[in-house]
């Protein structure tokens, strides 16, 4: 289901063919046609989605839309001074879509007639206008029936659509661009970092993780003022007190980076980030987060939401990022809060499941604790290992590779010390813990009676 839903977004009309990412949504039953404007947190949210997908079937089609939409962060979104940008708009040229979409012209014009034969067969230029006397390009005929009908190979069809798409996204980049929503918020970049972190992990992009790392760095100095958040940036100004989103997001995509690169500072930036969660939000008498914090301006009414929405519930996400600090650091205040804020939110869930996946994604980890993996060790041995348990996909794992000269560890972490030249592997469920192994035959066997096939 998973496989063909996200397929057919990729090919489809809610997708740029020729620049990368996601638009906002669609306004037909198709599919085909989208409201044009692109938003961060949508793309952030769908790319790690493409990314688990890749890892699980390996079929390319979906590494290509990992790559494009990680183009398109990088060249459209990325803030100079890091971070990205909120979103892009729908309209330009005095209406919507004209960015994107295209007459038969202007494609003719653009390409040679052999990348023109297989384009319009590929994009449906050889049907009707989609799109007020435009075309809006999505896949009506797949490489390998253009090759059937041709009499062309698949790889000659693949070269000359690739020829064609360089050439078309070339000649749209000289068009008046929409305008761009340039304030940074920190709640979707914090998705953005989970994003590149998760990506990184299933296709071994260092520069996915370069850039989660960067937009990490860059909240910590400009949106983190004395132990705790700002919620927007924008020309270098931060503003306006943080959100739980805000807080649970970037709580969760922390600890989603150090899954692949172990810092110290960003263990104590996660522990800050959750006894902010619980000092200022948790609800103390009934369990669960308020949206706001509790020196926020006065309300009529402070929710505390646990329905998903178009974004994720704060309240879930924070469940699940402090079930898995709480189990990392053998933290019983963090396992608790998770526990009370699953059972405040218990009737609702219950009159509406699909209305709170993130919620039941959080009750799976407390009742079936994700495999934890604490690996001591030093260089390339201490990082074949890591990627030996980062790999394949596997979602009911965690692993944290902390390098044998790690300073300041919390108490619980000191706990997993070193072995001098040998490599250790700590093997915990929940707050239960295996004997350490040393022997890489040994994890990599165990490991395996575990995955899925």
């Amino acid at each position: 289901m998973v496989r063909q839903s996200l397929g057919k977004m990729a090919t489809g009309g809610l997708f740029d063919q020729l620049g990368g990412g996601f638009f906002r949504y669609s306004v037909d039953q198709r599919w085909m046609i989208p409201h044009f404007e692109k938003m961060l947190y949508d793309n952030a949210l769908l790319l790690p989605l493409y990314a688990q997908l890749w890892a699980v079937t390996g079929e390319a089609r979906f590494e290509q839309i990992v790559n494009a939409t990680t183009g398109w962060l990088k060249h459209e979104m990325a803030a100079p001074q890091g971070g990205y940008f909120a979103t892009l708009d729908a309209d330009s040229e005095g209406g919507e879509g004209r960015f994107y979409t295209w007459t038969q012209a202007e494609i003719h014009k653009a390409l040679a007639k052999d990348e023109y034969a297989v384009f319009s067969r590929h994009f449906g230029l050889d049907q009707p206008a989609n799109f007020e006397s435009r075309w809006h390009l999505h896949e009506a005929m797949t490489m390998t029936e253009i090759a059937d009908q041709t009499g062309l190979a698949v790889t000659a069809v693949e070269t000359l659509l690739t020829d064609a798409r360089d050439k078309l996204a070339a000649r749209r980049e000289q068009r008046p661009r929409p305008a761009r929503d340039e304030k940074i918020l920190t709640a979707w970049n914090a998705l953005s970092i989970r994003a590149l972190a998760i990506t990184s992990r299933h296709t071994g992009r260092q520069d996915c993780l370069e850039d989660a790392l960067r937009t990490l760095d860059f909240i910590r100095q400009h949106l983190w003022r004395k132990g705790r958040l700002l919620a927007s940036c924008m020309d270098g100004a931060a503003q306006q007190a943080a959100y739980l989103d805000d807080y649970a997001f970037l709580l969760d995509a922390t600890l989603e980076t150090l899954q692949l690169q172990w810092r110290t500072e960003n263990l104590h930036f996660a522990i800050d980030l959750a006894d902010a969660l619980l000092r200022h939000f948790y609800d103390q008498e009934n369990g669960g987060f308020y949206f706001t914090a509790n020196d926020h301006e006065s309300l009529f009414y402070r929710p505390r939401p646990f329905g998903d929405d178009a974004l994720p519930a704060g309240n879930g996400v924070a469940a699940r990022a402090l079930t898995r600090l709480g189990h990392l650091l053998g933290e019983n205040r963090y396992l608790e809060a998770a526990t009370r804020t699953l059972g405040a939110a218990w009737k609702e869930i219950m009159a509406l499941p699909h209305g709170h996946n993130t919620l039941l994604s959080a009750l799976e980890e407390s009742l079936q604790p994700p495999r934890l993996i604490i690996l001591r060790g030093k260089g390339p041995q201490l990082a074949h290992w890591q990627s030996r348990c980062l790999r394949p996909f596997a979602p009911h794992r965690l692993c944290f590779a902390i390098p044998d000269e790690a300073q300041d560890l919390p108490d619980a972490l000191a706990h997993y010390p070193p072995a001098g030249p040998e490599m250790r592997a700590y093997l915990c469920s929940g707050s239960q813990c295996g004997a350490p192994l040393s022997s890489f035959t040994e994890l990599d066997h165990l490991l395996k009676e575990e995955e899925i096939d």
